[in-house]
């Protein structure tokens, strides 16, 4: 059920109403609506958040996924402790956050994902091959680079485990803020969103 904050059924929540802790990345709005359209999410849909960060990509999906089970996987504990109050905030109930390192927590968890979104984590391609493991035929995978080293491990590992389509997309934003009197255009940094399908 939404929120009080977040009435609407439309995904972007604005960044300003979660609750965020210094130095600890977030998706924003705009990037978040991207991952969300490539996960093409279903009502039921079991998804793994590896690297959830402030927890604005579970927020979403567990609002979209009325019926289904959002797993949020935070290495550290203050910032799991984080995405559970960014959660209570907007009347999420169906997120799990487990406190573990990716790769090595992921064959651990409770339940198989049928999506899957990649976004942070210490060794990008040793956590996609471990997700590869588990994710079944017709699963979908998601991941960001914001490097050109990340970028590479990820392209490298969609090769390797013959990822089907693949779809890439660069985003660059924009966003108009006030500077004194004026009105500026700001850039954020840009992005890689990489995403494909298992097909077995």
């Amino acid at each position: 059920m939404p929120s009080s904050l977040w009435p609407y059924v439309t995904p972007g929540i604005p960044d300003e109403l979660f609750e965020r802790l210094p130095g600890i990345p977030m998706s924003q709005r705009e990037i978040r609506l991207l991952l969300l359209s490539y996960l093409r999410l279903e009502s039921d849909s079991v998804l793994w958040d590896v690297g959830a960060g402030t927890g604005t990509i579970s927020v979403e999906a567990g609002l979209l996924c009325s019926q289904g089970h959002i797993i949020a996987i935070e290495r550290d504990e203050e910032v799991a402790s984080l995405i559970r109050r960014n959660c209570d905030r907007f009347g999420v109930t169906n997120v799990e956050v487990v406190e573990g390192s990716a790769p090595d927590c992921l064959k651990d968890l409770p339940r198989r994902p049928q999506r899957v979104c990649i976004t942070g984590g210490r060794s990008v391609k040793a956590i996609l091959l471990e997700v590869w493991q588990h994710l079944p035929s017709q699963g979908r995978v998601v991941a960001t680079a914001t490097s050109l080293e990340s970028l590479y491990q990820l392209s490298e590992s969609f090769a390797e485990l013959q990822v089907r389509n693949v779809e890439v997309v660069q985003s660059t934003i924009n966003r108009l803020e006030k500077r004194g009197m004026n009105q500026v255009f700001t850039a954020s940094d840009p992005i890689f969103v990489l995403s494909g399908e298992k097909l077995e």
